[in-house]
This record gives C-alpha cells, structure tokens and sequence, in this order.
C-alpha cells in the first residue's frame, strides 16, 4: 500500500516535527498532498472511476479548509507550508 505507516510517519515527521504528531495541521495538509498526488495520477489512467474523483474533491475540499485555518491562526506557519509543499497561495 502507498500508505503505510512508516511513510506516514515520515510524512509527519518531516511537516508537523515529530512522527507521534499527527494531529497537526501541517501534517495534515502534508498528507493529504500526498494523497491527491496519488488520486491524480490514478485519474490519469482511469478517466472514468467517478467515485475516485469525488474523494479527491472531498480531499481538496479538506486540505484547503486546513489552509484556512492556518491562514487566519498563524500566517508564518501557512507560508511554511505552502512554500514546503511547493503548493499555490490560494487563501485570498
């Protein structure tokens, strides 16, 4: 599986400081990245697998809520993220 819990530990250990952390929402956010990363390039090769494409949805839906919420908690930690993630400045 793609996800298995060493690679999540390391995922959580990377963005939110240590692996036991995963309540964080910068771990939570790092996560959820990688987990569209993996929905997309499943819709790639199956156009069609519509309930795929309502759980990435769901879960974009989800991060960008995350990133709300940093947005308005604590910029510095946002901007962390964003720029650690590589993703765009979508919260206006």
């Amino acid at each position: 599986m793609y996800l298995s819990k060493e690679y999540k530990a390391g995922i959580f250990a990377e963005f939110a400081g240590a692996a036991e952390n995963t309540g964080s929402a910068e771990g939570q956010v790092a996560l959820f990245t990688k987990r569209i990363a993996h929905l997309t390039e499943h819709l790639k090769k199956n156009r069609k697998d519509f309930n795929t494409q309502r759980s990435l949805q769901k879960l974009v839906g989800k991060r960008r809520s995350l990133l709300a919420y940093l947005y308005k908690k604590d910029i510095n930690r946002y901007r962390a993220i964003i720029k650690g993630l590589g993703l765009r400045d979508i919260i206006k």
